[in-house]
């Protein structure tokens, strides 16, 4: 692989918009990831622990039962829930706590929102013998209580957040903060494609080996690839690993899926390419790209039963793929979500995730109007463990 510098920008999109403070920072950063990318003792290290500890590769599941329940296109699943910690974040978080063993520092800082980069932040911590302070929400802290619980567990400070909206958005700008105030010694182990230059791109790489697996298990499983690939999207890290394995396959199209939330009409949702009156390009968290904005141009309010969702922009790179037209983005809403949820536990003794619920929710939409010949290949995000009690909250007992 090259050692040069990695591009800073996707198209318009991308950047560095952060204080001076932390330029110093990134700089290192970019150096040691195209180092280590290069670096074979460290790519050895990578894909050892990769199979060793994440269980790597993750398998497909042919949905059998769901694509005759559906009576359209032959449905697979990425089985990202069945990594180790039931989430792809674990591919992401152990690749950049190698790279800060591998500066020398000894502290992270993370954020998160559904708790799963949380869990995987921290277990990657415990794993290398890092510090580790997770920010979050306190209004996620009371929805993923279990996922809370586990990163306590694993030695992590949780710190709750009651700024804002007190979710994911202002988890970030805590760890941020932290990062600022501490940036001689500690990381901030970002956990989607967003933030500023090399963060999207780090992320991006780190997640590629969803969509390398997958792209080689669809044509040992199916003979072929597949028409259509779908992934929900919040910041976008689990659908820029899977799209990676196919975007430059002209003739698979590529879908992601945003929170609908309570409907785009309604305002209360966090579909950054379904709201056009108040998605404009603008800059957050580091990174210039599209984001949810009030008529003042602030940053707009979000909701999603999902809290992984719950976000007011979209990674960079997301934003240059739905402009080139080389991906597609819709959305589910909360109600479609929990269907999918239930759908699927019903049909292929498979709980997943809310976040990924609104993949299956597209599936579900999609598929019956396909030839049975045709392929479409969900990235399962993760396992739903972490969302009983808001599917107990929101539909009962689960009958």
């Amino acid at each position: 692989m090259s050692t040069t510098l990695l591009p800073h920008k996707f198209g318009p999109y991308g950047g560095q918009f952060v204080p001076e403070t932390l330029m110093p920072a990134l700089i290192e950063l970019e150096r040691e990831f195209v180092l280590a990318r290069n670096d074979p003792a460290f790519n050895a290290e990578f894909d050892k622990l990769m199979a060793s500890f994440v269980g790597r590769p993750t398998p497909l599941t042919y949905a059998k039962r769901l694509s005759e329940k559906l009576g359209g296109a032959q449905i697979y699943l990425k089985r990202e829930d069945l990594a180790h910690t039931g989430a792809h974040k674990i591919n992401n978080a152990l690749g950049q706590a190698l790279l800060v063993k591998r500066m020398g520092k000894k502290r992270i800082v993370a954020e998160t929102g559904a708790g799963q980069h949380g869990v995987a932040s921290a277990t990657a911590a415990a794993l290398l013998g890092l510090e580790c302070v997770v920010y979050m929400g306190s209004v996620d802290i009371a929805r993923q209580e279990p996922n809370v619980f586990r990163m306590k567990l694993l030695g992590a400070e949780v710190r709750p957040v009651e700024s804002g909206t007190k979710t994911l958005k202002d988890a970030i700008n805590e760890a941020i903060r932290d990062w600022v105030t501490n940036v001689r010694d500690t990381h901030y182990l970002l956990g989607s494609a967003l933030g500023p230059h090399p963060y999207p791109t780090i992320v991006r790489e780190f997640q590629s080996v969803i969509g390398r697996e997958a792209r080689e298990q669809m044509l040992m499983d199916a003979g072929r690839l597949p028409d259509t690939v779908i992934a929900c999207v919040g910041g976008g890290s689990n659908a820029i690993g899977v799209f990676s394995g196919f975007v430059n396959d002209e003739a698979v199209e590529l879908i992601g899926v945003e929170a609908g939330g309570s409907g785009i009409s309604s305002g209360k949702h966090a579909a950054r390419f379904g709201d056009a009156t108040k998605a404009r390009v603008g800059v957050i968290h580091g990174t210039q790209t599209y984001v949810l904005q009030d008529e003042d141009g602030q940053i707009a309010e979000t909701h999603s039963v999902s809290a992984g969702l719950d976000y007011a922009a979209v990674g960079p790179e997301h934003a240059m793929l739905r402009d080139n037209e080389r991906a597609f983005y819709t959305s589910a809403t909360d109600e479609e979500a929990l269907n999918a949820f239930h759908t699927l536990c019903h049909t292929e003794g498979i709980i997943p995730a809310l976040e990924s619920s609104h993949a299956i929710a597209e599936v579900i939409k999609r598929a019956p109007k396909m030839k049975k010949d045709q392929v479409i290949l969900v990235n399962l995000s993760g396992r739903g463990d972490k969302d009983l009690n808001t599917v107990i909250k929101e539909l009962g007992n689960g009958e």
